[in-house]
């Protein structure tokens, strides 16, 4: 175990314990301001409770995502002070705005609509919620453009002076092909992930007849919303993985165990290697259709690892530029299969549901545990994107082993990584419960908890 090593493992720890509360925040924040607008439109009684009860659990998620995100940016000063020195000019940019702009929008007005009902008017109360939805999604995206930037280098010089990489071109920064393909897969990621714990909690209080309209409401919306956005995730793993075959060839080579140059490519559908990883035992292969997916074409020549690898020597120098295949062979694997299952999942409520009887159907008891799924499809493609990119911090420029801070021990990345893990361990033990009270407790528990004070005439619209 050396510095380089362990500071890998702390922040994979604290990065994949935030990204646990992200998505829900990103796509509940949607589901939420439209119950409210519907509340509004209707004076539904329902569509307030709907909108109180799904925000109750917005909240507490929420919370525990700030406490986790402040941990990782102070990594980059205490980890990675190398990385922060190289790529500072650059990867500040993106991050003061998130957290100037955009967080504090998101936490401001999160405030506004819990504590703001019958005293702002409603247009403004409603506003409220709308602003935080697009405020959590606007700090996604200018994550995504910092963290699109380390996959694909654009609009900058490096300074042989200073040996540092400084930003000429902010529009190409923000306009990275790499970073929009992030955005728009990500923030669908998050609809699935709202969506379906909407579809687990509502399954749950419908198999056990408890406030029927309110959570076949919900179901409903959780459905259509997962299926929808389900295909919208699958198009943008399409159009990243055609990126990467242009921009990062040795990750596309290591998800697919291709060691040799193919042309045309197959796709590979169950790989045995060698314990070296550096050879195909006995594989299950498509033909062609990893050419296609590359190139949308049936005949795309798709370099393998071991040309990739004498190619990387010759531009980089001596090293090993191979990433860890079994994890992103396997990642890769694991991201699609629950991908196809949530489709398959919502499609299948959406039908269900047109007749009567259907939470008495066998599958509808497994539906509660649905919950798990859009969590380890989305951590399984996190660790692919950045497992993917070693041995490199930033592709094609700083290698990680020259991104750590230079003074670190073990003893001390020992320390923080067991403090880390106890308290992270701690938090999820109380977020988990946390979540699952509300959860259970019905939309009467969040009423009551609620600040619900009668509109007073300053709440109403002239």
């Amino acid at each position: 175990m050396n510095p380089t090593l362990l500071s890998q493992w702390q922040f994979a720890l604290t990065s994949i314990y935030h990204w646990l509360f992200v998505p829900l925040t990103l796509g509940m924040g949607w589901f939420v301001a439209y119950m409210q607008t519907r509340y509004y439109q209707t004076r539904d009684e329902t569509w307030r409770k709907m909108a109180k009860f799904w925000g109750k659990l917005l909240l507490i998620n929420f919370a525990m995502g700030v406490v986790t995100g402040i941990v990782m940016e102070f990594q980059f000063g205490m980890n990675w002070s190398g990385y922060s020195r190289y790529v500072g000019d650059i990867f500040g940019a993106p991050l003061a705005i998130e957290a100037l702009l955009a967080f504090f929008m998101e936490s401001t007005f999160l405030g506004v609509w819990i504590f703001g009902e019958g005293r702002i008017p409603e247009k403004v109360h409603l506003a409220s919620i709308w602003l935080v939805a697009i405020g959590s999604n606007l700090s996604a995206i200018w994550i995504l453009i910092a963290n699109g930037w380390m996959q694909h280098p654009v609009g900058y010089v490096l300074n042989e002076a200073t040996g540092r990489a400084e930003l000429v071109d902010f529009f190409a920064l923000i306009g990275n092909s790499k970073a929009w393909t992030f955005i728009w897969h990500t923030l669908a990621v998050g609809l699935v992930t709202a969506a379906f714990l909407i579809i687990s909690v509502s399954a749950y209080h419908l198999l056990r007849k408890q406030n029927v309209d309110f959570f076949r409401r919900s179901l409903r919306i959780g459905a259509w919303v997962g299926l929808i956005a389900s295909i919208i995730v699958f198009l943008g793993g399409h159009t990243m993985g055609q990126l990467m075959y242009e921009q990062q060839p040795m990750k596309l080579a290591a998800l697919e165990a291709i060691w040799e140059t193919e042309q045309p490519a197959s796709f590979s559908l169950l790989t045995i290697g060698d314990l070296s990883g550096r050879r195909e035992v006995w594989s299950i292969r498509i033909p062609y259709l990893m050419s296609f997916l590359a190139c949308n074409n049936f005949d795309c020549e798709v370099k393998g690892v071991n040309e990739l690898q004498a190619q990387y020597e010759a531009q980089y120098g001596p090293g090993n530029y191979i990433p860890l295949m079994v994890v992103t062979y396997w990642t890769f694997r694991i991201m699609m299969v629950f991908g196809f299952i949530m489709m398959g999942v919502s499609a299948w409520i959406l039908l269900a549901m047109r007749r009567e009887g259907y939470e008495n159907r066998p599958g509808f008891k497994w539906l509660p545990w649905a919950v798990a799924m859009p969590y380890l499809a989305g951590m399984s493609g996190w660790i692919l994107t950045e497992m993917g990119r070693q041995p490199w911090v930033v592709y094609g420029l700083l290698k990680v082993e020259d991104a750590i801070s230079p003074n670190l021990t073990v003893a001390d990345l020992w320390i923080s990584l067991i403090g880390y893990t106890l308290v992270y361990g701690s938090l999820a033990v109380i977020m988990f419960r946390l979540m699952k009270k509300y959860a259970l407790a019905g939309p009467e528990a969040a009423m009551h908890e609620s600040v619900d004070v009668a509109l007073s005439p300053v709440g109403a619209d002239d």
